[in-house]
């Protein structure tokens, strides 16, 4: 089973970035891939995300399908609840 590949986008120093990335990482391992990238290294993902990180995308074969925005205060097993929700509506590749 392949297990499904969420993105993260973020920057350094954004501490939305940095609590959402905490949470993902607790209930990622055995469950899904997270890759995260940091939008500063890139002049396309800086403009497309600059005003609105930190941004969830789950990867859906060759294209990303954008997630609504976590609230930040929703605890890990919350996310990953709201997770369980969009893996089963979408197939991943």
């Amino acid at each position: 089973m392949t297990l499904p590949h969420l993105v993260l986008y973020s920057k350094p120093g954004c501490h939305l970035c940095a609590g959402l990335r905490e949470k993902l990482t607790a209930i990622a391992p055995g469950w899904f891939h997270l890759e995260e990238r940091d939008i500063t290294t890139n002049a396309d993902w800086w403009e497309r995300y600059q005003y609105e990180i930190p941004v969830l995308a789950l990867v859906n074969g060759d294209r990303e399908v954008r997630l609504p925005r976590l609230s930040p205060r929703l605890s890990a097993a919350q996310c990953q609840a709201y997770l369980q929700q969009w893996f089963t509506r979408l197939p991943t590749a």
